[in-house]
Parts: C-alpha cells; structure tokens; sequence
C-alpha cells in the first residue's frame, strides 16, 4: 500500500476555502475521510470498507454528472 494523503479544499463559491477533505487508506484497510472546518478542534471523520468505498464512489460520480 502507498504512502500518501490526498487533501480538497473547498470551493471560492461556498466560502470554505479553508475547510479540508482528507482521504487516505488506513492501516486497517478502510478508507478514512476527514473533514477539517477549522471550527472543530478535532475534524469529522468517517472510516468506509473496500466496498462501501466503492459504492461511495460510484454514486459522485453520478451525482457529479448531473451537474450542468
């Protein structure tokens, strides 16, 4: 498995340029999804299974191409 951290940030739009989406696979195997909002000591989280992870996916992108 690789080393590494993928970090979003938000949008100019919605006005969180400074909340971030973290997302990295964990030493248990799951997916694990943080979000940062600078209001939060300590960001919101969650961890997906392989499958949920999938699933997760496949669902954005089909929300993302309903966007015009």
């Amino acid at each position: 498995m690789s080393n590494h951290k993928i970090i979003f940030f938000g949008s100019e739009e919605s006005e969180t340029q400074e909340h971030q989406l973290n997302l990295f696979a964990n030493n248990n195997g799951n997916i694990y999804i943080g979000i940062d909002s600078k209001f939060n000591s300590v960001p919101d989280f969650i961890c997906l299974d392989k499958a949920t992870a999938i699933k997760l996916s496949r669902v954005l992108k089909s929300e993302i191409s309903k966007i015009q």
